[in-house]
């Protein structure tokens, strides 16, 4: 009979071995050894046949080789945590499998389920199976300790993918950036009474992101970052997660600073009576009337992909009593959030790209309009869309007179852009502003491309525009290049990302940049070089909004 070492030895030989190929390269012994300390491997990895000048790390569950990219060492498809199929479909994220042998980490691991869209990464499987980060470095062992910097995709929690941001300008910047998927729609953020039995329903999107966030904890030093100086950021929805792990006691301590992208429109969640009602009515569209989780957790996943307007509202998201415990509003108001630094802000014309579907993005909801805007449906497509009165409508409609636009749909999508998006920022730096450092921004390059659309339709900075200027975006289906003064404001953002992720404070030395606390001060990133603005609340008439929606959920 075949004598079988045991696991144990099998990882410290192989990771004996590894050390000993790449000598004072990557991977150190301690840190070898570290790799081995995981029981019960329950994995063998994919090898690689990469040469040995290919970067290779111990982390805490084995070894990973990745590549070299521009100076930078790349690493992808990394699992943070085990597969969420079958019986672990709707609960909490669970440990990732140890593996034996040296895991390729050269090509990115599968997409999250999601319907086709312009931010579904093209040609990438999409399985359930998807629970994986990429880390970019600039240097695995500096002489100190990088930042790190967790990027959180958008996509309306029911689309994108880490895959879709590279980030090695980023990295060349001097920061360690982390890309991260998550449970997206359905599957992410369902909430419904039958999977309540051993925790909360909902927001297992949110829990994967924290559960990324303790890998980073674990095992982020190897790769030459900072496990004590994280940042997490995010735009759109990814934003948006952003601030819900701000006010989430579950979430405290897992990172020092936050950066908020175009997230700031959605600050009152849904109660969780509302939402598991939702969840009821899409278990049925499903075919599970039973109301059972044995019926939920064998729906095949792309049945669950196409109903995901009826899973609940993804968006604006559910006080699950567990991840949340509060509207996110709420918590920051009351200053009931973590102890971090925020950046947060927004683009100049945000709603610019959802009229071109005849839809705007309304504190939160997607909301269909009468189209085209006219003088006679105006103040109505106002009081559909902000769920006001018509005599709160028709003050609103007051600071936008038809007169001072081109067309009376830039008025309409003016409007609910200041209503929901400037203004949410507004909110979120005035509540955090005098309690942590807070730093605003609005992103003014009118001349930014924009990659999600043809060329010719948008000529101006709208929701997304600034992505461009921080990522890379291998698979944006219009690329663009950016002219030289346009490359030189995207090195100035990537460099005042990374100060503000190394000290908490974007200001550069080309770029000084004020707190919010100062009189509401922000900076205005804009071509030819950033200026500070004065009257962000003011031009975008939040005082109007604060008085006439304070009320309205």
């Amino acid at each position: 009979m075949r004598i079988i070492p045991s696991r144990r030895p099998r990882v410290l030989l192989a990771a004996a071995a590894a050390t000993l190929a790449v000598g004072a390269g990557a991977l150190t012994a301690a840190g070898a050894a570290d790799a081995s300390s995981t029981a019960g491997s329950t994995a063998i990895a994919r090898t690689t046949s990469s040469s040995d000048s290919s970067p290779l790390v111990a982390t805490d569950k084995g070894l990973v080789r990745g590549r070299s990219v521009e100076g930078t060492s790349s690493f992808r498809g990394l699992p943070y945590a085990a597969a969420p199929t079958g019986n672990l479909r709707w609960r909490p994220p669970q440990p990732a499998a140890a593996w034996l042998g040296v895991r390729d980490a050269t090509a990115y691991g599968a997409s999250c389920p999601q319907a086709p869209s312009v931010v579904a990464p093209p040609g990438a499987a999409l399985l359930e199976d998807c629970l994986f980060l990429n880390v970019t470095t600039p240097a695995l062992h500096p002489a100190v300790k990088k930042p790190v910097l967790v990027w959180i995709h958008g996509g309306g929690l029911t689309g994108d993918s880490g895959s879709n941001y590279d980030g090695t300008k980023l990295a060349k910047a001097g920061a360690v950036v982390v890309t991260v998927n998550y449970r997206l729609g359905a599957l992410g953020f369902l909430a419904h009474p039958a999977l309540a039995s051993r925790g909360a329903a909902g927001n297992y999107g949110l829990m994967d992101q924290q559960a990324a966030l303790r890998w980073v904890q674990r095992n982020i030093g190897r790769f030459g970052g900072d496990a004590h100086n994280v940042t997490i950021a995010g735009e759109s929805a990814g934003g948006l997660s952003v601030l819900a792990h701000v006010t989430s006691r579950s979430s405290k301590g897992l990172f020092q600073r936050a950066i908020v992208e175009s997230g700031a429109f959605a600050l009152e969640q849904e109660p969780l009576a509302k939402a598991e009602a939702s969840g009821k009515e899409f278990a049925t569209k499903v075919g599970c009337a039973d109301q059972s989780a044995e019926c939920l957790r064998n729906v095949p996943e792309q049945a669950l992909v196409d109903n995901v307007d009826a899973a609940s509202a993804t968006i604006p998201g559910v006080v699950d009593g567990a991840v949340l415990k509060e509207s996110i509003g709420t918590a920051l108001r009351a200053g009931r959030f973590n102890n971090v630094t925020i950046l947060n802000g927004s683009n100049h014309d945000e709603e610019a790209l959802f009229t071109l579907g005849g839809r705007v993005v309304s504190r939160g909801y997607n909301v269909a309009y009468t189209s085209p805007v006219t003088a006679d449906n105006y103040e109505s497509n106002i009081a559909s869309a902000l769920r006001v009165s018509p005599a709160q409508a028709a003050a609103i409609a007051k600071g936008y007179p038809l007169s001072a636009y081109p067309t009376p749909d830039k008025a309409f999508g003016t409007l609910i852009g200041d209503a929901t998006f400037a203004c949410g920022v507004d909110q979120v730096n005035t509540a955090t502003g005098s309690r942590v450092p807070t730093y605003g921004y609005e992103f003014n390059d009118d001349t930014a491309p924009f990659l999600f659309a043809p060329a010719g339709l948008l000529d101006v900075a709208t929701h997304g525009s600034e992505m461009w200027y921080l990522f890379d975006l291998p698979n944006a289906p219009f690329p663009v290049a950016l002219n030289a003064e346009q490359t030189a404001l995207a090195d100035s953002m990537r460099a005042a990302w990374v100060r503000f992720a190394a000290t908490g404070n974007p200001s550069t030395p080309s770029a000084p940049w004020p707190s919010y606390a100062q009189q509401g001060k922000v900076l205005s990133l804009e071509l030819p070089a950033a200026q500070v603005s004065t009257d962000f609340a003011a031009r975008h008439h939040c005082a109007s909004f604060a008085q006439n929606l304070d009320k309205v959920k």
